[in-house]
């Protein structure tokens, strides 16, 4: 039985990419089909997230994050954009991927050239070239961006996650009818998609994350 997985992220958030490694070890072990799923912590006109001006965030980032990040051997830095973008653009373009099957693709590869490579994400340019590393048409896929026609799908996805899931911090991954919130390790991923197959309940759990009041 295939147990699907609606995995809800922002690309500036680090728990977001730190959770993402666990899930794509899983995959590769169990009969799962994930979803990624659009979330916007500071979608606009909320003011932009500036961690490298924020003392609290800075100190957040060296006790929290960059320690996990260690443990869990990813390379990931605190990105020298400041302040951090606005991530609609990006994810009307992984509305634009997942139409030509590289969804998945997309959302792995705009994670590292945000918190590896330290490119802003908010840029048509940035995200054309990702696009067209990928294999897709550039032209086309910036074309979708300028043009803003996926602006509709994409606010759709957010409506559903703020009304609908009532999705509140990222990563919140739903596993069947099973919530977890925040950053989860591989087995306790494993025992969910587990107890998910044989129908099993399942108490809701928390783990680090990011929310809407910028706290990560």
């Amino acid at each position: 039985m295939t147990v699907k997985i609606k995995a809800y992220s922002d690309f500036v958030c680090p728990f977001c990419f730190l959770g993402k490694g666990p899930l794509d070890e899983i995959v590769k072990e169990k009969d799962v089909e994930v979803e990624w799923m659009p979330f916007e912590l500071r979608p606009e006109p909320y003011p932009k997230i500036d961690p490298w001006n924020e003392p609290d965030k800075l100190a957040s980032w060296d006790a929290f994050i960059k320690p996990t990040a260690e443990k869990l051997g990813i390379d990931m830095r605190l990105p020298h954009v400041s302040p951090h973008p606005y991530t609609n653009l990006a994810f009307e373009g992984y509305q634009y991927a997942k139409e030509q099957g590289k969804g998945n693709e997309y959302i792995q590869r705009v994670f590292t050239a945000f918190f590896q490579e330290e490119q802003n994400i908010g840029e048509i340019e940035v995200l054309t070239k990702v696009a067209e590393e990928l294999g897709l048409d550039a032209a086309a896929f910036r074309g979708a961006l300028e043009s803003r026609t996926y602006r509709e799908a994409h606010q759709a996805a957010i409506k559903h996650a703020y009304e609908e899931a009532r999705i509140s911090a990222v990563p919140t991954f739903i596993i069947g009818d099973q919530v977890i919130q925040g950053l989860a390790s591989k087995e306790r991923l494993a025992q969910a998609i587990d107890r998910a197959a044989s129908k099993q309940s399942f108490d809701s759990i928390e783990g680090m994350q990011c929310d809407l009041d910028g706290n990560c």
